[in-house]
């Protein structure tokens, strides 16, 4: 998709009706359906903020921006996801947190994103977040510079996400899953799953019932 053609549905995407829980368990493992609402809330979790931002590549295609994470002694160490993380006192909101940990992980100025949309929150059970997604652009062509928590940063074509040969499953094992599995995407050699596939199935099923 062309980057004018996705500004000129700008007001479509800003009105749309978003597929909620519904579009994010297409994306989600057995094991994580036996989850429900009163069990997460038991656990109390922490709070945590990501954004998705589209941008044009220097081929005016419209892109957004996933990154691998640097690896550590921890649990999502070089997993994919959205530049994002968890809230600090001096955040005003959830969105503000989102843009500054984009500006910190890879050097976005927080003026440059124009605010679209915010999704619907996706609970992450290892690490015990509730992780609130925001939707944004720039006009600009972004120059990515990533700190010491990014290995790694993956442009993906809108048009990638939404060819449906895109998305598959894999059995996966981690130090806290075993040989489990999950549906994902695949972004050339980058496998997408977890949260940020529930996250971006919602940003599929946005894109699709929009029709543009």
């Amino acid at each position: 998709m062309k980057f004018n053609h996705f500004l000129t549905n700008i007001y479509k995407i800003k009105s749309a009706i978003l597929g909620g829980l519904n579009a994010q368990l297409k994306m989600i493992s057995v094991e994580r359906k036996q989850l429900n609402l009163d069990k997460i809330v038991a656990k109390n979790p922490k709070e945590a903020a990501v954004l998705i931002l589209f941008y044009a590549n220097k081929n005016q295609e419209t892109c957004f921006l996933l990154t691998k994470r640097a690896s550590y002694n921890g649990t999502h160490s070089a997993q994919i996801s959205f530049p994002g993380g968890k809230t600090a006192k001096e955040d005003n909101s959830l969105l503000q947190t989102a843009l500054r940990e984009t500006f910190e992980e890879v050097n976005i100025c927080i003026n440059d994103v124009i605010f679209l949309k915010e999704l619907t929150k996706t609970y992450i059970p290892p690490s015990n977040f509730w992780v609130y997604p925001f939707l944004g652009f720039m006009h600009k062509l972004p120059i990515f510079t990533k700190n010491y928590e990014v290995e790694e940063l993956i442009e993906v074509k809108l048009s990638e996400l939404l060819a449906n040969k895109n998305q598959s499953a894999i059995i996966i094992e981690t130090s806290y899953l075993k040989k489990v599995e999950v549906p994902c995407f695949k972004f050339g050699e980058h496998i997408v799953w977890g949260a940020t596939a529930m996250i971006l199935s919602e940003v599929k099923e946005l894109f699709k019932n929009i029709n543009i």
